[in-house]
């Protein structure tokens, strides 16, 4: 082991109560696209924005046909080395929470607890109400929109569903964002994996860990700009760097 990763060893050892916060780098290596870096897909594709959602029928069925054309490629993801390697300090105890702006569910896929997982920008994997939160499984949904070429209403409520995702201009989820910044102010070490530290109000809490008195460690392939005042800072792949400091395959 290098002397930048036995030094990263080192600080999660010292750490009682660590929290991961993670961006899309740990999921691009299970084979989930990023969707804001450079060449990603909104890069490619304008993105439907909120409002347009709950203002227009043309907008809601776009968006459900992109869900539907995307979603064979989030079912075939699975948990890579570096979910694991998170899945095992977490069941460890060495890690509180973990803190991510990924809606791919894979943290949850990897074992990790439901109530250890704090999804900022929500979970593509289901859907529900917007006006009274009923939840939806994707496999309920996609007969009848292939059939009708409508979007889906809510057979509680008849409000719109749509997927449990934060979009472009919806607010974030009070209550994620609560639990936190509760974690977060709680940590001694905040451990940053695969986020590009961009994307706000998410990429607020590192910054706040670190204003607080706790530990930053950031890993991610690219520089970003909280690298200069973090503790350490790991230019590398997720998966195998965390796989080799946690011991896991």
């Amino acid at each position: 082991m290098d002397s930048e990763l036995s030094e990263f060893r080192r600080r999660l050892d010292a750490a009682q109560k660590v929290v991961v916060f993670t961006g899309a780098g740990i999921s691009t290596e299970s084979g989930i696209p990023d969707f804001r870096s450079p060449g990603g897909i909104w890069n490619k594709m304008k993105p439907i924005y909120f409002q347009d959602f709950v203002a227009s029928e043309e907008a809601r069925v776009e968006a459900w046909r992109r869900k539907f054309d995307s979603d064979p490629v989030m079912r075939a993801a699975a948990p890579n080395r570096g979910h694991r390697a998170v899945a095992r300090l977490v069941a460890d105890g060495k890690v509180t929470h973990v803190v991510t702006q990924n809606i791919d569910g894979l943290h949850q896929a990897s074992g990790i607890p439901e109530h250890k997982v704090i999804e900022l920008h929500g979970n593509s994997t289901y859907a529900h109400c917007l006006d009274c939160q009923r939840r939806y499984e994707l496999e309920a949904i996609r007969p009848g929109f292939e059939a009708s070429g409508k979007s889906p209403r809510c057979d509680e409520c008849g409000g719109y569903v749509k997927t449990a995702t934060v979009a472009f201009g919806q607010s974030m989820p009070p209550a994620a964002m609560i639990r936190a910044e509760e974690a977060i102010l709680a940590c001694d070490l905040c451990l940053v994996a695969g986020s590009s530290l961009v994307v706000y109000p998410a990429a607020g809490f590192p910054e706040l860990a670190k204003r607080r008195g706790a530990g930053l460690v950031i890993l991610n392939r690219e520089p970003t700009d909280m690298d200069p005042i973090a503790d350490l800072v790991l230019h590398r792949e997720i998966g195998d760097t965390l796989g080799s400091v946690v011991g896991n395959n």
